[in-house]
């Protein structure tokens, strides 16, 4: 495992099975801004933390909510009268 100037930091995926809950920890707290997983000495995966604006831990929950919008006399449980393939 290796630690840089920008807190990074570059793990083997076998040594992170053993410390996964701890480096998890560490980029949650903010003691290190990235970790690299490396698989035969190639990078193949990256733990970053979530961006937050807010203390909201749902924010990407309904964040495409009111993007959106309906004709009023529009019904969308009614039937398009196209017959499906599993319905024949």
């Amino acid at each position: 495992m290796s630690t840089s100037a920008t807190s990074e930091t570059t793990i083997g995926v076998t040594a992170f099975k053993s410390k996964c809950l701890g480096l998890i920890d560490d980029v949650a707290e903010g003691k290190t801004d990235r970790i690299v997983l490396l698989k035969h000495n190639k990078p193949v995966a990256a733990i970053v933390p979530i961006a937050r604006d807010s203390d909201d831990p749902f924010e990407l929950w309904g964040a495409m909510r009111g993007t959106v919008t309906f004709l009023p006399d529009v019904d969308l449980t009614e039937s398009t009268g196209e017959v499906w393939d599993a319905e024949q």
